[in-house]
């Protein structure tokens, strides 16, 4: 099952403009038994289009998150060393920068297998992971990382915050991209975070996207492709400010956002918002030369294999 949104997922503007089309699709983690190889493959629409009024690049199309992420969810973060080693780094020098000990406490919204949360359970600092898929969620509860298995939303961070379980530190790695409620989603965060605390958010940069043209990135479990210029308006909708970024190579270049609710805004973010500018991703115009580019690609392709 899916639907096609007509508004902007962060503005709600209407003004959005298709600047890639890239056919049927079936669902990019939908690996298949050999009993399933003889069924026809459910196949859906994937368009990227560019909102004029707040710049968020997404795609129009929302397949059912249940199966995009539920059933026999494949993806298990602790099989990647490299992710392994950033996630440790990354703790470690939270812990240091915050002061954080016991009496802290500590979120990831899409935890998957606890391997990022592992590190605060092993310097004695309470946590507490959620994730929906099953399996990952699982492991990570045997690995004595308590996970919540369900999906973040509001409700669940109310329910939280009412048992006087804030966060100081709330972590979102590679998760804002993926979910369809994006204003319901930092409204959660909003409503968990302490008023001191900290969300440390990371994300693939659609600038790095364009300029090696990773299109391959683009799929239905992809709903968004962020830039600064299209994230800040976003956290400030939700009393949230956006006050350092930088700039990362894991996932062929992201970004990781520190957000809280002062602003004390680093000249960081003001230097990738202009390099945003200077490539024309705040304006149509950047994207519809990308989407020209990877036609001419599929197009080369074609009359390669043909």
């Amino acid at each position: 099952m899916f639907e096609v949104i007509n508004e902007c997922r962060s503005c709600g503007s209407n003004n959005l403009e298709l600047v890639l089309d890239l056919g049927m699709h079936p669902p990019s983690d939908a690996l298949l038994r050999e009993e399933h190889l003889k069924l026809e493959e459910p196949r859906y629409p994937l368009t990227v289009s560019f909102c004029s009024d707040c710049s968020l690049c997404q795609i129009r199309e929302n397949v059912a998150e249940d199966e995009l992420f539920c059933n026999d969810y494949p993806y298990y973060s602790s099989f990647i060393p490299s992710l392994l080693r950033h996630s440790k780094a990354n703790v470690d020098e939270l812990i240091e920068m915050r002061g954080l000990g016991p009496d802290s406490f500590v979120v990831e919204l899409a935890s998957n297998d606890g391997y990022l949360l592992q590190n605060y359970v092993e310097r004695g600092i309470p946590v507490q992971g959620i994730d929906p898929a099953d399996g990952p969620a699982n492991a990570a509860i045997e690995r004595g990382v308590p996970t919540l298995n369900t999906f973040f939303t509001t409700e669940l961070a109310r329910d939280l915050s009412s048992q006087g379980r804030k966060a100081d530190v709330i972590h979102g790695n590679n998760v804002l991209a993926h979910v369809p409620d994006l204003n319901g989603f930092v409204e959660g965060i909003s409503i968990l975070l302490k008023d001191e605390g900290v969300a440390v958010i990371e994300c693939p940069h659609v600038l790095e996207l364009i300029k090696y043209c990773e299109f391959d990135t683009i799929y239905h479990e992809h709903l968004c492709y962020f830039s600064v210029t299209a994230l800040r308006p976003l956290f400030e909708r939700h009393g949230l400010k956006l006050n350092d970024v930088r700039s990362l190579t894991i996932h062929g270049g992201s970004l990781r956002l520190y957000v809280s609710r002062e602003q004390h805004e680093s000249q960081s973010v003001r230097d990738l918002v202009a390099k945003e500018a200077a490539a024309n991703l705040d304006t149509p115009d950047g994207y519809r030369e990308f989407g020209s580019r990877v036609e001419t690609l599929r197009d080369d392709l074609l009359k390669l294999l043909k």
